[in-house]
């Protein structure tokens, strides 16, 4: 749970709503302390039709969605030849791409979401693996 933050005038907060900033800073430092993420996602899955690999990514991002996330997301899927003009806004420039806009930061994963690992570091589900420097 991400503990409420005053924001002022400033910050652009002047609805008492905590700016851009001061989520990233919350993120960051839960990142750097371990604990574990209870944020509700949302999320846009950009795919091209009803093709194999189409087909495959939102089989995938849902599968992962369940065990990662029951019950504290929402995706949205996007058939870019149905709305072509939602490419622009979102800046999405190839498919498919899994389009993180919560909890910030934004984070967009394009190409291989069947590369389960890679979603999930993506998400801020797992974090990377640390590397031994002195064995390399």
């Amino acid at each position: 749970m991400i503990p409420e933050i005053q924001s002022d005038a400033a910050d652009g907060g002047s609805d008492g709503a905590p700016s851009a900033s001061d989520l990233a800073k919350l993120e960051f430092d839960r990142l750097i302390s371990g604990s574990p993420d209870e944020s509700f996602y949302k999320m846009t899955l950009f795919v091209t039709g009803h093709t194999a690999k189409s087909i495959l990514a939102v089989a995938t991002v849902r599968k992962l969605c369940e065990e990662h996330l029951a019950g504290r997301y929402e995706l949205e899927v996007v058939d870019i030849y149905q709305s072509p003009e939602r490419l622009a806004g979102d800046q999405i420039v190839a498919a498919p791409t899994l389009f993180k806009r919560e909890p910030v930061p934004e984070q967009k994963v394009v190409g291989n979401l069947h590369d389960r690992e890679r979603v999930l570091m993506a998400l801020n589900l797992k974090t990377r693996p640390e590397v031994n420097w002195a064995e390399l």
